[in-house]
């Protein structure tokens, strides 16, 4: 399968993104050069090679433990905390409603 320019600006219109000839060109040569480089790599025997589940394990400290448990010195309890009143945060916003934030708008289709 090949990327064509008519793939790559259909994508960039999805991303309302304005490329120029040079930059399609290029997203085109790049694109279709990543898919060649994927292509080689599914031809690659890897019948053999066990499947990397879980890579954490190589870098948590305490090896008696598994998985996620191994990490489980950086990881804060997920705890409810009192959020700022709605008054005061409204306070720091630039235009409100009194509700809600009010932001120009970004995207114009």
């Amino acid at each position: 399968m090949k990327v064509t320019e008519k793939d790559v600006q259909y994508v960039a219109d999805l991303a309302n993104l304005e490329l120029t000839p040079e930059e399609q060109s290029r997203m085109v040569k790049d694109l279709n050069s990543i898919l060649e480089h994927i292509d080689r790599l599914n031809q690659l025997d890897t019948k053999d090679v066990p499947p990397m589940a879980q890579t954490s394990d190589k870098f948590g400290i305490d090896p008696a433990k598994q998985g996620s448990e191994r990490f489980g010195y950086v990881m804060r309890n997920d705890e409810v905390r009192p959020c700022l009143p709605r008054e005061v945060v409204m306070e720091n916003a630039p235009d409100s409603d009194g509700a809600f934030f009010k932001v120009p708008k970004v995207i114009e289709r």
